[in-house]
């Protein structure tokens, strides 16, 4: 099922908040719904109406094939282009889709976090 801008935003935001230590805020504007885990930012939920995208953090190379694979995951929009995507919807992205992107985001954030800081995974 194709995803519209509202339900890919609601697939990050639940896969997001079913891991463990996971908090939200907006600290730069009221559109930027931020998600960080051990202090670090894994996710951003862009709520602007006319640009309903998320932004992920991705591995360089990984993040190039997810571009070159699918035209609506574009560079990230607000943090470093080499680091991360932004997803906004098209036929192919897909619900498993993001909460993979958002596991993976995770992963990575929580891999840059000091042990003393990292929530305790089940």
């Amino acid at each position: 099922m194709t995803l519209t801008g509202a339900r890919l935003q609601q697939a990050a935001r639940r896969a997001a908040k079913a891991l463990p230590g996971v908090g939200s805020s907006r600290p730069f504007t009221e559109k930027l719904d931020v998600y960080k885990v051990a202090g670090k930012v894994f996710l951003i939920v862009t709520d602007d109406p006319s640009e309903r995208i998320i932004t992920v953090k991705a591995e360089p190379e990984h993040g190039l094939r997810l571009r070159e694979e699918y035209p609506s995951i574009t560079a990230g929009r607000y943090l470093d282009k080499t680091h991360w995507i932004s997803v906004g919807t098209d036929r192919a992205i897909t619900a498993a889709l993001v909460e993979a992107l958002v596991t993976d985001s995770y992963d990575l954030a929580l891999d840059s976090a000091p042990r003393s800081r990292r929530p305790a995974r089940t």
